[in-house]
């Protein structure tokens, strides 16, 4: 009998090359049980561990992806997203994660490749994919515009790597959310979805020097099994309502990220978070008699977020409800004469969306901010504001770059309504987490649209205006010092930013033609775009330039207000040009008498001088002159039948250069 004989050193090799595949795949079964338990945190941990000995098969890619998507990881979920969909047979939703993460890294033009990608093999999401790449457009285009606000992290409240969030006034100071609890000895105090402890609510107070305080626990509140989180007081500080998790056995799908709504797609085999609002009642220092809300339906869906009106009369909050418009929505209620709350009711199509809204806060003015990511944003949530009120609002406004950036941005409120405040943001992240950041709004920006013409006549003696091209224009802003000086192009055009609030000065020159400037004051309630005209006239000896609009009453030479507004056009032409002398003349139609017609186009004409006299203008520079209807310009004489328009011709105020 022969007998097969195999070396002992290859015996070894097998045995050692075993043990790492063996580990691996230790690991891997342990991240996976992480994975399914929602434990996400951890479960990288394991496949990291898992896959720096072997490749990940197509399962663990997906999942690792999900994990960093999950755990807010956008740099390391954009990496994996891009393997993911390079595999064969993989979930078409994957193109939309991928472009998601491409959009909160700020990568909007691949971003707009990818959701095209998505649209292609999910023709029912058509729709959805344009609004979002029209999204990442309007972000482009917002982040190349002035800030609407300076934006700072707020150092002395936050702290590294834990999150930080949702502040809200609280006494002198705020109250908000964080996870930087110690973590104790036992592993139950680490909440497995983030790696870090459950959230719970701290307290921050000013000094007399606007100074921040070290945060202190809630300890009134605080449990180290569930998360407490999100809370709103009124003015008068008498009742708290926050957010509180509850643990529910065999949900199949629900939402169980207390702080960001995720809905995940994969059965749920014991527990999931709900969430639920509670009430405390404040006596000094110390919160009591916690209570549930009447609304409360842990068994069914989420009810959190709480924010009151300041007064304490409206109660806005979250919920992913039956009979919502999206993932979750936002729903109020109204405190009733017993002191009980009314029936909740859809806060409306205008705030929800097919997607998630949360986080709302009612200012001073009644004012409601809200987070979304329904409503067209830069990537993640973004902060809105609605016009309205209750469920019947009319515009939602995203507040724009920087108070929203391509993360997520949520959880404001103001100290000085529409001025300062504070916001929630995971921005420059690198963990996911989030911090607390300071602002002040800045004038809402807006673009200054300039247009330069030449006024001209045209054959039939009526002026025209066509672009004036290549005019040098110098502008300055009321109150500063420094001017820029900027071309208008072949058009007559240029375009450049501006705020609202602010007032403007604009002054054109260009060769053979006189200076013309122009002050303009951008009002509050601006459009995005402002247009504004600096309109010119030759600088020629003798030629008549009509004056538009220049009428008079019935044999009267009063100034009328209507001709105060154009002679004050002419009131700014001399004074930027303070060289020119000028004559004023004023001519009539043919009917009436010569004498009369003499006599009273003299008069306007005086009327005409004495006016810009009274604005200033060096009556040295004047002269007037009254032509009568010596120089009609049509055909229009005496005994020849014209229209009313044809007379309103030979009916007109000219200067000319003298």
């Amino acid at each position: 009998m022969r007998y097969r004989f195999t070396p002992i050193y290859l015996l070894i090799a097998a045995m050692l090359g075993a043990a790492p595949v063996a580990q691996a795949q230790s690991e891997l079964r342990k991240a996976n049980k992480h994975y399914e338990n929602y434990e996400f945190a951890l479960a990288l941990d394991q496949y990291k561990a898992a896959i720096a000995k072997r490749q990940p098969d197509a399962q663990t890619t997906q999942r690792i992806a999900d994990a960093y998507r999950l755990t807010r990881r956008t740099s390391e979920a954009e990496v994996w997203y891009a393997k993911v969909v390079a595999l064969p047979g993989r979930d078409p939703m994957s193109l939309y994660h991928y472009a998601e993460a491409l959009r909160s890294n700020g990568k909007y033009d691949e971003a707009k490749a990818q959701y095209m990608l998505w649209a292609d093999e999910m023709p029912q999401m058509e729709e959805r994919a344009q609004q979002l790449m029209q999204a990442c457009d309007k972000s482009m285009k917002w982040m190349t515009q002035l800030p609407v606000a300076e934006v700072t992290r707020l150092q002395s409240i936050n702290t590294a790597n834990f999150a930080d969030f949702s502040p809200m006034s609280y006494g002198n100071g705020i109250i908000f959310t964080s996870d930087r609890g110690l973590r104790g000895d036992s592993k139950t105090d680490i909440y497995g979805w983030t790696g870090r402890p459950y959230l719970q609510l701290y307290t921050a107070d000013k000094d007399m020097n606007g100074n921040w305080g070290a945060p202190v626990a809630l300890q009134d509140v605080q449990t180290s099994q569930y998360h407490n989180a999100t809370a709103s007081a009124a003015e008068d500080g008498g009742m708290l309502y926050f957010t509180r998790t509850q643990m529910v056995k065999k949900r199949e799908t629900g939402d169980i990220d207390p702080t960001s709504w995720v809905k995940d797609k994969e059965e749920v085999k014991e527990y999931v978070n709900r969430l639920e609002i509670y009430s405390a009642k404040r006596q000094g220092s110390n919160l009591s008699n916690i209570q549930p809300f009447a609304f409360n339906k842990v068994e069914e869906y989420s009810v959190g977020h709480p924010a009151l009106s300041p007064d304490g009369k409206l109660l806005y909050f979250v919920s992913d409800m039956p009979g919502g418009k999206g993932e979750t929505d936002i729903y109020f209620v109204e405190r009733q004469a017993n002191g009980s709350w009314s029936e909740p009711k859809n806060a409306g199509h205008v705030i929800n969306t097919s997607g998630r809204e949360s986080f709302p806060y009612v200012d001073k003015n009644g004012k409601l901010f809200f987070a979304s990511d329904g409503h067209i944003g830069m990537g993640g949530l973004d902060i809105f504001s609605a016009e309205g009120n209750h469920a019947a609002w009319t515009t939602v406004k995203n507040l724009g770059h920087p108070i929203n950036s391509p993360q997520n941005d949520y959880g404001i409120m103001y100290d000085k309504a529409g001025e300062t405040g504070l916001l929630s943001s995971n921005r420059d992240a690198a963990d996911g987490t989030e911090d607390i950041f300071s602002f002040t709004m800045l004038q809402k920006p807006v673009v200054l649209a300039i247009t330069t013409l030449e006024r001209k006549q045209n054959e039939k003696k009526r002026n025209i205006q066509v672009p004036l091209p290549q005019v040098s224009i110098t502008v300055s802003q009321q109150n500063l010092n420094d001017s820029v000086m900027v071309m208008s192009d072949e058009g007559g055009k240029y375009f450049m930013d501006g705020r609202m609030g602010n007032t403007y000065s604009f002054l054109g020159s260009k060769d053979g033609y006189l200076k013309q400037s122009v002050q303009a004051k951008v009002p509050d309630t601006a459009p995005d775009t402002v247009h504004v005209a600096l309109l010119f006239d030759r600088n020629e000896v003798n030629k008549a330039i009509v004056l538009e609009n220049i009428y008079y009453d019935l044999d009267k030479w009063d100034i009328r207000p209507d001709a105060a507004k154009e002679l004050d056009k002419l009131v700014t032409v001399l004074e930027t040009n303070p060289k020119i002398k000028i004559e004023m003349s004023a001519h009539t139609d043919s009917r009436e008498s010569v004498n009369y017609n003499q006599q009273l186009s003299e008069r306007r004409a005086q009327a005409a001088v004495d006016y810009l006299v009274s604005k200033g203008i060096d009556r040295n520079r004047l002269t007037a002159k009254g032509y009568g209807k010596t120089r009609l310009r049509n055909g229009c004489t005496d005994g020849v039948q014209c229209s009313e328009e044809e007379h309103q011709l030979n009916r007109r105020t000219e200067f000319k250069i003298k």
